[in-house]
């Protein structure tokens, strides 16, 4: 059961990595500005914002598989529109409701890949899931890229289609329905929402995961960038970003993953966040291709250690009644960090050495603040025994 879980996160991934390198020339050959075609591309993570608090909502209501599989119909209904798109504007309006109901499709798969976990393995659960998220990550872009290139755009966007009505398909058959009946009243979804981030651990398991995806905005948005301004090949942003995800999914699947269980997951949470930090640092100044790849490893290093920590954070203090809201929440501070990300930088047209130098500051900072956080928490969890002796 749990390896066709993973299959169905790794194809609701494709969906979003397949398009990275075809959707800025496909608004560009419709004729847009390049500040429409910035948000063009940005629509789609703007919309999944929403889909992903509405798809959490609904999880909790009538269930994970029900939300997959309407996720699954509709995404692979707006994937179909994409051929008949002749102008940038109404390619503006597809992409708002690719998003809105992509969005839907991760917090349902996790929310039923968590439901399956075994008490006390969340952490290598959600490590293990890590691997698909970093597969998709890399095949994903070659996939857009290849099949754009040597046949046509409207390809990509049928072939991924069709995927997702077959699992969908597959999953109405192989997922069970064993959703636990609620017995509690529910409570209206904005009074659940904000009880949710009124949860210290959840709070911080949704910034980590908005840090996690600014950092990686800013590198989506500026290595290309550092790599063409020291004339190599832009195929070595591709490899550079693959580097860093082959390092991850390694980490991921080896016995590595034990230690997601072994030690706190804010702990490790906090190790990879600083890594991350200081991969940043090190690529802001990096100015060889070798030294590139180094960076990229350690970033990796620092993604694989702060991804299922963070995921796993979330499953453990959460029930199956209110978990499906929280990875909607999860996803939406996801999608807010990439906006934001990639977003702040073009807006401040800032070099990629200060922009990786920015979203650093912001990770140490966040570091910081958790250990004092944390170092209080524990001095008075102290105070209380000691006068409880």
């Amino acid at each position: 059961m749990k390896p066709f879980i993973l299959i169905i996160v790794l194809i609701s991934f494709i969906d979003m990595f397949s398009q990275l390198p075809i959707m800025s020339p496909f608004a560009k050959s419709l004729g847009a500005s390049p500040a429409f075609i910035g948000l063009i591309v940005g629509m789609y993570s703007f919309s999944n914002m929403f889909g992903n608090i509405i798809a959490g909502y609904w999880i909790d209501k009538y269930g994970g598989k029900k939300v997959l599989l309407a996720g699954f119909f509709l995404t692979a209904s707006m994937l179909s529109l994409y051929i008949f798109v002749s102008t940038a504007e109404q390619l503006m309006a597809i992409r708002f409701l690719h998003g809105l109901f992509s969005g839907f499709l991760v917090p349902a798969a996790f929310t039923v890949l968590a439901n399956r976990g075994k008490e006390g393995k969340q952490g290598k659960s959600m490590a293990v899931s890590g691997v698909a998220v970093g597969i998709s990550a890399i095949i994903g872009p070659a996939f857009g890229g290849i099949v754009a290139s040597k046949y046509d755009i409207n390809w990509v966007f049928i072939t991924i289609a069709v995927m997702m009505i077959l699992i969908a398909i597959c999953s109405f058959f192989i997922l069970p329905n064993n959703n636990k009946a609620i017995t509690r009243k529910m409570e209206p979804p904005i009074f659940t929402l904000v009880s949710i981030l009124k949860t210290p651990m959840l709070a911080i398991s949704f910034i980590g995961a908005f840090s996690l995806m600014f950092a990686q905005g800013v590198l989506a948005y500026m290595l290309p960038l550092q790599v063409e301004s020291l004339n190599y090949g832009t195929q070595y942003s591709g490899m550079l970003l693959s580097t860093f995800g082959i390092t991850a999914i390694l980490i991921f699947g080896l016995p590595t993953n034990r230690i997601f269980d072994k030690y706190k997951h804010q702990s490790i949470m906090m190790l990879g966040m600083a890594i991350i930090g200081l991969a940043l640092i090190l690529l802001s100044n990096a100015s060889t291709l070798p030294y590139l790849f180094i960076c990229m490893v350690l970033y990796g290093f620092g993604f694989a250690l702060l991804f299922p920590s963070i995921t796993a954070m979330l499953v453990e203090h959460t029930d199956e009644i209110t978990r499906g809201k929280a990875f909607g929440l999860f996803y939406a501070f996801f999608s807010l960090g990439v906006v934001v990300g990639s977003s702040l930088t073009g807006l401040l047209a800032v070099s990629f050495s200060t922009g990786f130098i920015m979203a650093a500051c912001i990770l140490f900072v966040y570091t910081f603040l958790l250990l004092l956080y944390f170092r209080r928490k524990k001095d008075r969890q102290n105070k209380w025994s000691d006068s409880n002796e």
